[in-house]
């Protein structure tokens, strides 16, 4: 099984908006997907290691799938659409990592 991490880093100045991204974006990515999309999560920051501090990131979210070929067959054909549609929620530029789940 495969991990695909969306990580949006925190910035004071940043515009994220939490409620599309949980009721609209992500619903989105998995209508798109189908069953590639085993499952997702999404997180909000609050915090970070230190009280008081910021998030290292405002928001994540993680779409799991059977392999890393499964994925790019579902993701790659909507890939445009997809990022056409961060502009609605965010000003923030990702960073992204797939990873093999180990345990689960």
């Amino acid at each position: 099984m495969i991990k695909f991490s969306v990580m949006y880093p925190y910035a004071a100045d940043a515009r994220f908006d939490h409620d599309y991204y949980r009721d609209k974006h992500m619903p989105l990515i998995k209508a798109l997907m189908g069953d590639a999309c085993l499952s997702y999560t999404i997180d909000k920051g609050l915090g970070g290691g230190a009280p008081g501090t910021p998030p290292a990131y405002i928001a994540m979210c993680h779409v799991f799938s059977e392999s890393l070929d499964a994925f790019q067959k579902a993701f790659g054909p909507h890939r445009e659409e997809i990022r056409a549609d961060v502009k609605n929620y965010t000003d923030i530029v990702p960073v992204v990592q797939i990873s093999e789940v180990m345990v689960g």
